[in-house]
């Protein structure tokens, strides 16, 4: 038996998203029923009981105010946290209780609020795919990973979306025991022991709106519309009748990414989505302009953390009518 105690909280509100609650205190628990001593505890700001996404009434252990003892301070998602005003409650029971702890951690949406209450300044961030713009628009002070399935900086810790809360829980398991400990959880939960690759290969990737120039708004589409084309630089001025110049100028001024950085994220995004249907390595990387399979491995490796096989076997459909 493992012999530090370690409080684990969770900070929920009405409109909590039970996944961002349920799934990581499974992983403490199950890591504790294997020999960890993790103590489990939910607080709302108030101390009353708080409705959940799914409609249950969760009750909790205390009010924040009454907190004492604080390893971890999880602050769980919720979709209301970026539709509406954020509950200044809510935020300043991370202002009163974060210092007390030993680490924060935040689920999916959870880091809005940990934004809020000055938490994130200056430091790296994630959320879900969906709102990280959003993050990074309403707090310029973060710098925020969209791709990153959760990412630590200075003793905060931030997850992606929903899911990857689990992905996390684990990773924490694994920091404060040992690898076997966590393997033994991931393996009680049927789980990967650390998912591979970046967020987006999870999800569907972020779909910016349109560009509002029309120039730019021509190369970004065709880009998308036929991957394979030649889109160097040149290539892709020309096509839309600037010098690369102005168009590099045109892309880092409203997408904040240069042509050549568009292009691979583009073919990447293709290449993830021919996987998905069961497509071979080769085929996919023909189609989606990598020209050859080494290419698409070491740009698809660099990207997503696992290659485009691995990544085919674990996701690519269930295997039945796969092309060989």
């Amino acid at each position: 038996m493992l012999n530090r105690s370690r409080r684990v909280v969770f900070l929920v509100f009405d409109g909590v998203k039970m996944l961002d609650v349920a799934g990581p205190a499974e992983v403490f628990a199950e890591a504790t029923g294997l020999g960890a001593d993790y103590v489990l505890r939910y607080a709302s700001p108030s101390g009353e009981p708080v409705r959940t996404s799914v409609g249950a009434l969760l009750p909790v252990d205390t009010a924040v105010p009454e907190l004492t003892d604080v390893d971890t301070l999880v602050v769980a998602g919720g979709d209301g946290l970026v539709t509406e005003p954020l509950p200044e409650a809510l935020v300043e029971a991370v202002r009163s209780a974060g210092p007390g702890a030993r680490r924060l951690v935040s689920i999916c949406t959870g880091s809005f609020v940990l934004a809020a209450a000055g938490v994130l300044s200056g430091r790296r961030a994630t959320t879900h795919w969906r709102h990280a713009p959003l993050l990074a628009r309403a707090h310029p002070d973060v710098r925020v990973e969209p791709d990153a399935l959760f990412v630590e900086d200075g003793g905060v810790f931030t997850s992606a979306g929903v899911s990857a809360g689990i992905d996390l829980a684990l990773a924490l398991v694994e920091r404060d025991h040992r690898p076997e400990l966590a393997r033994e959880v991931a393996r009680g939960l049927v789980m990967f022991m650390q998912r591979p690759g970046g967020q987006s290969q999870f999800s569907a990737p972020l779909q910016a709106p349109p560009p509002r120039t029309p120039v730019l708004r021509a190369a970004v589409e065709r880009v998308r519309a036929q991957p394979a084309l030649d889109h160097s630089a040149d290539a892709l001025a020309a096509a839309v009748g600037v010098s690369p110049r102005h168009l590099a100028r045109l892309f880092a001024a409203e997408l904040q990414i240069s042509p050549a950085k568009f292009v691979e994220r583009t073919r990447l995004d293709h290449a993830k989505s021919l996987l998905d249907a069961g497509h071979g390595v080769a085929e996919t990387a023909r189609a989606a302009g990598f020209g050859s399979t080494e290419t698409l491995r070491r740009t698809f490796g660099a990207r997503f953390d696992v290659s485009p096989s691995q990544y085919r076997a674990r996701f690519g459909g269930t295997g039945a009518d796969r092309p060989r």
